[in-house]
């Protein structure tokens, strides 16, 4: 057994160091991990020699369970290393919520790059096929094991893995997980993975579910909270509000050495009202969506959670709530499948009267694969235009979903010009078209409410910059193909930023908003509509006067001074941010103390229409 035991941490060693490799996607990275002693490499190699160890007593056969571990945390290890590329982030456990989703995105992700998927294709065949050569092979030669030294290995292993899980908890102290070198840094995950190694990093987020209440936290402490504007109150003649959240919406002249003619943002550009500042980069739209809708903040949240499918099981307060209780139409519209992001269920807890997916909507023409943005605009104002009641409309759009392959579009209107490789600037002109569709979706919707006797708002934003990976890199626009989660404002505001505009057709543009987080959305929008909420233009008023971006990993005053690594200040952390927290723990996972002060119309019900 001592023979077989020394060589499975051996065979350990090899899959640990082959795991970092494809995880880091460096070779001096995993040199460092195993090498230095402060580090948890080795115990790593441990843990996965036990496991080894239990499972081959469960399979009967000595190293067995290699041909099943294997593949397995090295696809895995793979999957974290492609997410990181085109998201900046590495696999959570969570991820794993939304695997449907990226089956149904699958045929945009072949259509840009068709060789290298065929390859993975006829690679995973031939590996499945040698797997399974193996496993015969290895069963046939190597003899069982003993019921005797199946026990052994079982008593041995069993206990020390159950001692490594309940090391997982990192909201809690654990000397023993301190002795071992394993340092959960919840707050940085990039450095997390880096030092933690792909296996206990990724273990250390399973926790995430699991929302422990901030310190402090009680009836007290909510009912302490002020109330800055008691009561609601909307205009005598209430404007209807449409909110357009338009996939990775951003100014592609923003990359140097590129020259796109015409301004495919033309019409944004001149009414613009400032920036949204984005919590995420690439991807993860429900996230910005969530903020945008409820004004909570996803920096009060575990690293890498999703709200929309982790944590809205119940009733949550949104503008959805609050608007249907003063008598609106509330509709959410997405060109695409209702259970995608658990939209629907989500839309329901908010308090939408309806959502119309794909499945309930008039089959929408196509630009490209996906939904036009000009279908939808048409959409929405077919649906206005056939509602007598005051409305709520909040849409997202799809056309320009990434990725960005060459020669997606037909007829094109833009011209690029740049110094980069012709991919790059096919890449460019293909973003660029669906840009100018979202610029001329904005700018039809202005015209029609124009022509409107009813007060009309309208709010238009990109929910993050789009993941056009190597274009980045070969513009000069990043070092690399995804954003910084931390860094200078002026870096973070750079990759983070998407144009802003809200639109009144009484008043026109607001402007001098700023670049803010989405959060702050609501504030802004009621604001326009002259309408005013305990929360929505309350509280969140209060807030926004002192900080204009609430970040996880900053905290950005409108005076630009930044607050970093602010999550661990503890008692020292500012008492309107404090506070923040306190209110929307409370609402999404506490007692609901602040509902009477601050959204009474969750206490009403739902208006039938």
């Amino acid at each position: 057994m001592a023979t077989s035991v020394t060589i499975s941490l051996l065979i350990s060693a090899a899959l640990v160091f082959a795991v970092e490799i494809v995880a880091r996607g460096s070779f001096e990275s995993t040199l460092t991990f195993l090498r230095e002693p402060l580090r948890p490499g080795w115990t790593t190699i441990v843990f996965f020699a036990l496991l080894l160890t239990c499972l081959d007593a469960l399979l009967g056969r000595a190293h067995l369970a290699l041909l099943i571990t294997g593949p397995l945390v090295l696809a895995v290890a793979f999957i974290s290393k492609q997410k990181a590329y085109y998201l900046g982030d590495p696999l959570y456990p969570t991820d794993f919520l939304y695997g449907a989703q990226i089956v149904e995105l699958l045929p945009l992700l072949v259509r840009e790059r068709p060789w290298t998927a065929g390859a993975i294709v006829v690679g995973g065949l031939v590996a499945t096929a040698l797997l399974v050569a193996t496993w015969f092979y290895w069963r046939r030669r190597r003899p069982s094991m003993s019921r005797r030294e199946r026990c052994l290995r079982l008593a041995f292993a069993v206990p020390v893995l159950a001692f490594f899980v309940s090391l997982m908890d990192y909201s809690s102290f654990s000397w023993a997980r301190d002795r071992l070198q394993i340092v959960p840094m919840m707050w940085d995950q990039k450095e997390n993975y880096a030092f933690n190694g792909f296996m206990f990093a990724f273990a250390l987020n399973l926790p995430m579910a699991n929302v422990a209440a901030p310190a402090g936290y009680s009836a007290d402490a909510i009912q302490a909270v002020r109330t800055p504007t008691g009561i609601a109150t909307v205009p005598a003649e209430k404007p209807d509000i449409i909110i357009v959240m338009s996939e990775s919406f951003w100014d592609p002249t923003r990359l140097p050495n590129v020259k796109i003619t015409p301004d495919p943002i033309e019409n944004v550009r001149k009414i613009r009202s400032g920036h949204m500042f984005s919590p995420e980069f690439g991807g993860m739209t429900a996230n910005v969506e969530f903020e945008a809708l409820t004004g909570f903040s996803n920096a009060f949240l575990p690293y890498g959670s999703i709200p929309y499918q982790q944590y809205v099981r119940d009733k949550i307060p949104s503008l959805a709530t609050f608007l249907n209780d003063e008598g609106y139409q509330t509709r959410a519209i997405h060109p695409f499948t209702r259970w995608f992001w658990n939209r629907g269920a989500v839309y329901d807890a908010f308090g939408f009267d309806r959502f119309m997916s794909e499945e309930d909507m008039p089959t929408l023409a196509k630009r490209g694969p996906l939904a036009s943005d000009a279908a939808l605009t048409e959409e929405i104002i077919r649906e206005a235009d056939s509602t007598k009641d005051p409305f709520f409309f909040f849409a997202v759009s799809l056309q320009s979903h990434g990725p960005y392959e060459p020669y997606r579009y037909t007829n094109t209107t833009h011209k690029v010009e740049t110094t980069a490789s012709s991919w790059t600037r096919e890449s460019i002109l293909t973003y660029a078209e669906g840009a100018s569709d979202a610029d001329k979706g904005l700018q039809r919707l202005i015209d029609w409410a124009k022509k409107r006797k009813r007060p009309t708002v309208i709010a238009f934003f990109g929910d993050h910059l789009p993941p056009l990976g190597p274009v980045y890199v070969d513009t000069g626009f990043m070092k690399e193909p995804v954003a910084a989660r931390k860094g200078p404002l002026g870096e973070m505001s750079r990759q983070h930023e998407t144009p802003l505009v809200i639109w009144s057709n009484r008043k026109g543009a607001v402007k001098n908003v700023g670049s803010i987080s989405p959060a702050f959305i609501p504030l802004h929008v009621l604001r326009a509509a002259g309408m005013t909420h305990p929360f929505y233009t309350g509280f969140l008023g209060e807030v926004r006067e002192r900080y204009r971006v609430v970040d996880r990993n900053m905290l950005v005053k409108p005076s630009n001074e930044t607050t970093e690594n602010w999550v661990k200040k503890g008692d020292s952390l500012d008492p309107v941010i404090r506070d923040f927290r306190y209110l929307q723990y409370d609402l999404m996972f506490g007692a609901r103390h602040g509902i009477p002060g601050f959204f009474p119309e969750i206490g009403r019900g739902r208006r039938t229409s």
